[in-house]
């Protein structure tokens, strides 16, 4: 076993040799050195989403409730989310306890309005009924003094002329009747008409509230998958939420073919955000699983979000693949493609130092320790690419060495094959 375990440390230590050299430090420790790569180089940003589809179809809360000027009610029952179901189905119900107060508000209203109507009809119909009597009577008394105009033709003048006021007075009087019945006709159908119109007013909200009560019960506007709305908070709807007016939408129906991972970016990283990037989309529930995708949405303005400590921008990303396993709000990691070269010169990160504005290298120079300017280009998690000042064959330091008191800075030179 002694044997095996020495083997297998020989090969190790052979192998890291071969990657790397090593030079002494001032304290005696080993430094270990590399050599600029060239070869593809790609910037990404990096970062978690959720899914959603693209397209789906809402489904609504109680839409008329406010003709019953109901604005909002507790959710009192709801189907497990990810039911499959089709149009027409049960999905939900809101409690309707305020509805059914006003609905028998509405009936008490209604029977009194049609109380009044029908005592406004049998007041007209007695008053215009005595009216037609006392205008026949008139009448009469008026054919009477007539009748007695034709009798006293040759009674003395003065009785002539008594008689004829009296026919006149008569005659008056009928007239005046007549007028005053026309009158009491108009008054008697206004207000006929006003309490029938109350009566109608009251029937029709009587009607809506009981027509509205259909509308608690929630049914499914269209084949698919319930999906419940998440709250400002993140909680999804559940059974003892309310439903509101300003935010009706209790549960949508997702079109599964369609999705798209709905993520935030930085206020730093947005920057580099285009529409068009390519991005890689993984699944936390499926490691193994990788979708193509695309950015086609970003927002302009930033936001604050839930246990975030910066501003955030709301990123969208339409995945190009179709899959059947995809279900909205999965997690998924997706990655930018921000930048890319074919090829490149690069280090590592670890490599690279600063002062004044002045980007620099150490380099190994025949056994000597140098600081060598470079000029730096795009820069990943990883790595920064060298736009100049290394080539291929420089061996650089990948930490800073142990000494480095006195080291004068050698500047740029055209590099041979430097990649722009």
């Amino acid at each position: 076993m002694d044997h095996f375990l020495k083997a297998i440390s020989l090969i190790l230590i052979t192998f890291f040799l071969s990657l790397t050299s090593c030079s002494s430090g001032a304290e005696g420790g080993a430094e270990i050195l590399i050599s600029p790569r060239l070869g593809k180089f790609e910037v990404k940003v990096t970062a978690t989403g959720e899914l959603q589809a693209k397209n789906s179809v809402s489904i609504f809360g109680p839409q008329g409730a406010t003709k019953a000027n109901i604005y909002q009610a507790k959710i009192s029952d709801l189907l497990p989310e990810g039911t499959k179901v089709k149009k027409g189905d049960y999905v939900a119900r809101v409690d309707d306890s305020d509805l059914t107060t006003k609905i028998m508000d509405a009936q008490i209203a209604l029977q009194k309005a049609e109380s009044q109507f029908t005592q406004a009809t049998l007041d007209t119909a007695l008053s215009l009924s005595e009216a037609r009597n006392k205008i026949v009577n008139l009448k009469f008394s008026m054919e009477e003094k007539l009748a007695e105009i034709e009798q006293s033709a040759f009674e003395a003048p003065a009785t002539k002329q008594k008689v004829k006021l009296e026919f006149e007075r008569a005659q008056l009087a009928y007239d005046q009747e007549i007028d005053n019945y026309q009158k009491r006709i108009a008054q008697s159908v206004a207000k006929v008409k006003e309490s029938e119109t109350e009566l109608l007013k009251q029937q029709r909200k009587y009607n809506d509230f009981v027509s509205l009560r259909s509308e608690f019960t929630i049914m499914a506007p269209d084949d698919g998958m319930i999906i419940y709305r998440r709250h400002w908070n993140g909680k999804k709807i559940a059974a003892g939420s309310m439903w509101e007016r300003w935010n009706p939408v209790i549960a949508t129906l997702p079109d599964l073919t369609k999705m798209q991972s709905i993520t935030y970016i930085n206020e730093i990283d947005i920057q580099k955000i285009k529409k068009d990037q390519e991005v890689t989309v993984r699944l936390d529930a499926m490691a193994e699983k990788s979708l193509l995708g695309k950015v086609t949405s970003l927002a302009n303005i930033g936001e604050q979000r839930p246990n975030s400590d910066s501003k955030v921008f709301e990123v969208i990303i339409e995945i190009s693949d179709e899959d059947s396993t995809l279900r909205p709000a999965m997690t998924t990691s997706n990655e930018i493609l921000v930048a890319a070269k074919e090829e490149s010169l690069f280090i590592p990160l670890e490599c690279l130092h600063a002062q004044d504005s002045i980007s620099y290298v150490f380099i190994d120079q025949s056994g000597r320790i140098a600081r060598q300017e470079i000029k730096a280009g795009l820069i990943n998690e990883n790595d920064v690419e060298i736009l100049d000042g290394l080539s291929q064959e420089h061996k650089v330091f990948l930490s800073m060495p142990g000494d480095t008191s006195g080291l004068s800075l050698l500047r740029i030179e055209p590099s041979k094959i430097a990649v722009n």
